[in-house]
């Protein structure tokens, strides 16, 4: 007589975020309705006030590191799961918190706090990855819905996701855009962000401000010099890398080498 077979597990963690990749998950609606009957959800603050331990076979992690005791209890969720997925820019590449990474975080306390004695932070503000393996990092602030519930229908069917490494200007040539870089000498982080928001500022004439991080393989010192053509400075380019993915490392070698020159 055979057993039946249990479900996979699911955890949903919050370090320092803004909740927004969450929210996006509990914004799948019909398509959450459906993986929630192949999944057990053990662990989601968010949603549910039932939070049962671990050990889980998927931690969805949103948020960056700030705290001694983020970097305690990331070590904990890597522990007690099988496979660790990371959502959004705080968790991939440090979010727009890791702007203090380039100044001094003390001061920042002792100027926004009555009494920053109370305070405890670490210097820096990281991604998950600085601290424990990641198995897959989702891009995006806020992330894809749609590439969410590939990545979790991946993992629960053994397969490996379908997300595209390209960059944001195929997603404009899909949709048949006028590239505002060429047309309108618009500065544009597309050709070096990762796809995924269906090319929404450059669909408005905008140029794109970089919210789903590098792409696979950003070649960022060639935009640079392009910036540069379209008059841009020195300080402007570092500004133009330093987003809501700043301490992704490709953008941060990027506006380093700017501020540099």
């Amino acid at each position: 007589m055979s057993s039946k077979k249990e479900k996979p597990t699911i955890g949903v963690f919050k370090f320092a975020s803004c909740d927004g990749c969450q929210l996006t998950l509990l914004d799948c609606e019909d398509e959450l309705l459906g993986i929630a009957g192949a999944i057990e959800i053990r662990y989601f603050p968010e949603a549910s006030r039932a939070m049962l331990d671990g050990p889980y076979d998927i931690a969805v992690v949103e948020g960056s590191i700030t705290t001694h005791h983020d970097a305690d209890r990331i070590q904990q969720v890597r522990h007690a799961s099988k496979t660790l997925i990371t959502i959004g820019a705080c968790a991939t590449a440090g979010g727009i918190q890791a702007l203090r990474n380039w100044s001094d975080v003390e001061e920042f306390v002792r100027a926004v706090y009555a009494t920053p004695q109370f305070i405890s932070t670490l210097q820096l503000s990281t991604p998950i990855s600085e601290h424990v393996h990641v198995d897959f990092e989702l891009r995006g602030c806020p992330i894809n819905k749609r590439q969410l519930i590939e990545i979790l229908s991946a993992n629960i069917a053994g397969r490996k996701p379908n997300i595209p490494g390209y960059s944001v200007c195929v997603e404009c040539k899909r949709k048949g855009n006028v590239c505002v870089v060429v047309a309108h000498g618009t500065p544009c982080l597309g050709p070096v962000t990762h796809a995924g928001c269906g090319a929404l500022c450059p669909s408005y004439s905008r140029g794109c401000y970089g919210c789903y991080g590098p792409m696979e393989t950003p070649n960022t010192a060639s935009l640079s010099s392009q910036f540069r053509i379209l008059g841009q400075t020195n300080n402007e380019i570092a500004r133009a890398f330093r987003g809501f993915n700043a301490w992704a490392w490709q953008f941060r070698k990027a506006s380093e080498q700017a501020d540099r020159l």
